[in-house]
């Protein structure tokens, strides 16, 4: 049995490792000691780099190269038992050996050698490691098995690392200046902190935000995370007053539901954008639900995305997007809205940012009558004074400052795009540093498109650094603003409330047990109805038989019209069987349908069922009209449960219009969620139509989500169709289907 304390309000589940070293830190506060854990990490008074080298290209060498290059502002140590001198500083041959105290030991030597590194680290007191050294959990089993010993040592010390398998970190704080990395780049100084998986990466990241004229404040190379994770790093990031922007590489996810409570909170005060990898093709063929297909199919990693837009993350596909949102989030405040002002002197270009703009939900502003008169006196007849404004293509620095200036005070403009095609006889730089000098003044987002040559940027970049971003074509420039509306808009939302409802929790326990005592993780469609309405869900009243001759025993005393429905374990789509008959008037006409529906599901399951298997039969109050929704839930290997919501029927798997969630869903989850599904207007009426009962269908999707948190024995869930009607009281779910996981050794992670 496995134990985990949980403490409410800290967004989060501490193991005893956590708890012993939230103990520490506590009392160092006790003592007035303001201390992280991570600050021997990331920002050290002390280094030894252990493995430090005279080889000129050795990892060794390079790191303590780039720490003095950077200058770094504390005492360093290069540990070496062959060496007396290295850099000219003077080395020691053990870590034990150096008199001073130390923060941080930066560990370059082999494999084999890397423990005992650790025990003369943890006798001297170190408290920080970064890890270089490759060859652990990436390289196989073996690797895997040092890697584990070298976490219990890390463990057993007290310490925090950052590794194995990483290309090192960099503080550019004055106060610090550490780049203790064998990057061949020293970093520029800035606001923006960044944290790769992937060290070769990191490398390549370094040298093209050098090129673009982008500072870090912080760069992390997490390596193979057996200790220090991201989520660490998010939560020492977030109340850094040298960090605005966070950046993130990440190749796995660690603990997934702490990533995304971290991220809620710490999106509400800083961008965070992310390039997450490994979008893998999943096998929709293994999926029996429609719930678990469709969060497989065609390889899209929907856990994913669900789970970042729930928490404010900014997604991005490749490194050259993150870098093209990283200018506009780093250099703009945010915008008050999503109308968009476009100043140009070419038609086609403008054209270009207006398609995009329109397709990425921004607002092409409509300007006042004050401006279009400001600008007709400006422009000659030729130009257009309507957004886009084309001042055609004589226009100088000095046209450009006066339209931009009049639009930027236009209140229905909130975010300006400036676009220039350079003409022989005019500057681009000209137009750069007036445009800079003015977005200053306004506190609105200004971003330039200068289709100009690679020479430009980079004297502009040399001569005139943290200018304003610049793109090379206009979709770049715009998706870039459009990405900020979105930030806006989703940290200005509410946060919503978490609601919580009177269930029957222990009666769908207990039905649960009860199946796992019999053997099976199938729930029939009977069982299935009635674990939803356990919480709260309406289902149609049903009656359930084992086989034909019960029927006839019952077919007297039911209330007719019903629905006649084929039960056997392994018939998923009941449909195509055969089994299913609806508005049955009769006891004649059941028993009839009940005949026709034996011999053609006997024929569709020859292959799928044993010789000897019976067919039963659920008889269920007949529900005519209302609109078909699906509500479902698979359980993702990294993230736990993800719930589903979208049209249902027999629709679902050919028009595929639904969403994904991560619960637990709050009351403003469950709207969005029906919101954005492209079927939402059928919902709300067409042609006359009532609305459904979304308040209705929303606290559905909220005791749906309640019980997939509650019952982590689910393996997948899905009810398909929920009916629902103009009143919630009318709703109606009229077919489950329940698999459960085939142990029942689980224990949620967030229970």
């Amino acid at each position: 049995m496995s134990f985990q304390w949980r403490l409410d309000g800290c967004g989060g589940h501490l193991g005893f490792r956590d708890l012993r070293r939230s103990f520490n830190a506590g009392l160092a506060l006790a003592k007035g000691i303001p201390v992280n854990p991570l600050d021997p990490i990331l920002k050290p008074k002390s280094i030894a780099v252990v493995g430090a080298s005279r080889r000129e290209g050795s990892i060794g060498r390079e790191i303590l190269h780039q720490l003095i290059e950077f200058d770094f502002h504390g005492k360093l140590f290069p540990v070496n038992p062959k060496a007396d001198f290295i850099h000219s500083i003077k080395a020691f041959p053990t870590v034990s050996s150096i008199p001073d105290s130390l923060d941080l030991a930066i560990i370059v030597v082999p494999r084999g050698e890397v423990l005992s590194v650790i025990d003369d680290c943890g006798k001297k007191g170190v408290k920080g490691l970064v890890v270089i050294t490759a060859g652990f959990s990436e390289t196989g089993e073996e690797g895997k098995r040092f890697e584990a010993a070298l976490g219990e040592r890390v463990e057993h010390y007290g310490m925090r690392m950052i590794g194995p398998n990483c290309m090192g970190v960099i503080n550019t704080e004055p106060a610090v200046r550490m780049d203790a990395t064998f990057a061949p780049t020293l970093p520029l100084p800035g606001r923006i902190a960044f944290m790769s998986q992937s060290g070769a990466l990191g490398v390549a990241i370094l040298n093209i935000a050098r090129q673009m004229d982008i500072g870090f404040s912080y760069f992390v190379s997490l390596g193979n995370k057996t200790d220090v994770s991201g989520n660490d790093l998010l939560q020492y990031w977030e109340d850094d007053p040298q960090t605005d922007l966070i950046l993130m590489y990440l190749e796995s996810f660690g603990d997934a539901k702490h990533f995304m409570q971290i991220c809620r909170r710490v999106s509400r005060r800083k961008p965070l954008l992310v390039v997450k990898s490994g979008r893998t093709e999943a096998g929709a063929r293994a999926a029996t639900s429609h719930t678990g297909a469709l969060a497989t199919c065609q390889g899209l990693d929907i856990a994913t995305d669900a789970l970042l837009e729930q928490c404010g993350v900014i997604r991005v596909n490749t490194v050259e997007e993150l870098f093209d949102l990283t200018l506009t989030f780093s250099k703009n405040p945010l915008p008050r809205g999503n109308r968009l002002g476009i100043l140009t002197n070419a038609g086609g270009p403008a054209i270009m940012a207006t398609d995009t703009a329109i397709a990425n939900g921004l607002s092409m502003a409509s300007f006042s009558e004050r401006t279009r008169q400001e600008l007709g006196r400006l422009l000659p007849p030729e130009a257009s004074i309507q957004n886009p404004v084309d001042m055609t293509g004589k226009s100088d620095r000095g046209r450009y400052d006066a339209c931009a200036r009049i639009l930027l005070e236009d209140d229905s403009v909130d975010m300006l795009l400036v676009v220039f095609v350079p003409p022989m006889m005019i500057s681009a730089m000209d137009i750069v540093l007036g445009l800079e000098e003015l977005r200053h003044q306004y506190m609105k987002p200004v971003i330039g498109v200068m289709m100009a040559t690679e020479e430009f940027f980079t004297g502009l970049n040399r001569d005139h650094p943290n200018h304003m971003a610049l793109y090379i074509f206009p979709e770049s420039a715009v998706n870039a603003l459009a990405a900020l509306e979105r930030y806006r808009v989703w940290r200005e939302r509410p946060v919503g409330e978490l609601k919580r409802f009177e269930v029957r929790r222990g009666a769908a326990e207990e039905l649960m047990q009860e199946i796992h005592h019999q053997g099976r993780s199938q729930l029939t469609a009977e069982e299935s109805l009635r674990l939803i309405g356990y919480y709260g869900i309406p289902v149609a009243k049903s009656t359930s038989v084992g086989n034909l001759e019960e029927l006839k025993r019952v077919a007297r005393g039911l209330r007719y019209p019903v629905v006649l429905k084929a039960m056997a374990p392994e018939l998923v789509h009941k449909m195509e069987a055969g089994g299913v008959v609806i508005d049955v008037r009769d006891p004649e006409e059941l028993l009839a349908a009940a005949e026709r529906m034996t011999d053609s599901v006997a024929r569709h399951r020859e292959k799928a069922a044993p010789a000897d298997a019976s067919l039963g039969f659920l008889i269920q109050e007949y529900v005519r009209g209302g609109r078909e929704v699906i509500v479902g839930m698979t359980q993702d290997p990294t993230y736990g449960p993800l719930v589903m919501f979208g049209l249902g029927g027999i629709y679902v798997e050919t028009v595929k219009d639904v969403v994904f969630r991560v619960p637990p869903l709050t009351d403003l989850e469950a709207q969005e969620m029906i919101r954005q599904i492209r079927g939402y207007r059928l919902l709300e009426g067409v042609r006359g139509e009532a609305p459904v009962d979304l308040a209705a269908l929303a606290e559905i999707l909220q005791r749906f989500s309640q019980l997939v948190e509650e019952l982590p024995e689910l393996a997948e869930i899905e009810i398909n169709p929920l009916l629902v009607f103009p009143e919630g009281k009318d709703f109606r779910a009229v077919d489950a289907r329940v698999r459960l996981c085939e142990t029942q050794d689980m224990v949620s992670p967030w229970r």
